[in-house]
């Protein structure tokens, strides 16, 4: 097995590997979708079949053994900052839906997940809170799956031949 050793630019690498990973598999669902540098939004998808338009914020992070199951955060309130205000501002901005893209991998695998933020904060948020995350619990990932407005996918590893492999 692999074992996982982050570069000094990983958080970067994560984070724009993340945005074209969501990029991939909307484009291949029929999308149109492109990457924006703006505050609050990183990805727009439009969906020509249903006039649908997203704004997607993604949060991509790599876990080290023994902390798969820590929580991703999606929005923080501290020290005067409200990053669910800046989704909401470039949404409206874009005339776009609200949603929230969170990539999350591990030595094995990768679970990718996709919902809008009303269906978030109907089923998943809790409010009052300092942050908004994103559970990774092994019960919150079963009901991520049960949830017919998350899209998901997991990404098996099968490390055949690369350096520090075994």
């Amino acid at each position: 097995m692999l074992e996982v050793v982050k570069s000094s630019r990983h958080r970067k690498i994560i984070g724009n590997f993340g945005e074209q990973l969501f990029c991939n598999w909307l484009s291949r669902s029929g999308f149109e979708v492109t990457i924006v540098d703006h505050t609050g939004i990183d990805v727009i998808a439009y969906n020509p079949l249903t006039d649908q338009r997203l704004g997607i914020t993604v949060k991509s992070r790599t876990r080290m053994k023994g902390k798969e199951g820590n929580s991703v955060n999606l929005f923080s309130y501290q020290k005067g900052r409200n990053d669910r205000q800046k989704l909401l501002d470039a949404c409206k901005t874009f005339a776009c839906e609200p949603w929230i893209g969170v990539y999350v991998e591990t030595r094995d695998f990768a679970d990718l997940y996709l919902t809008s933020l009303k269906n978030y904060d109907a089923k998943y948020r809790r409010k009052g809170r300092k942050i908004d995350d994103w559970k990774m619990t092994k019960k919150n990932r079963g009901l991520y799956v049960k949830d017919a407005d998350i899209r998901h996918i997991r990404i098996e590893f099968n490390v055949k031949n690369w350096f520090g492999s075994k």
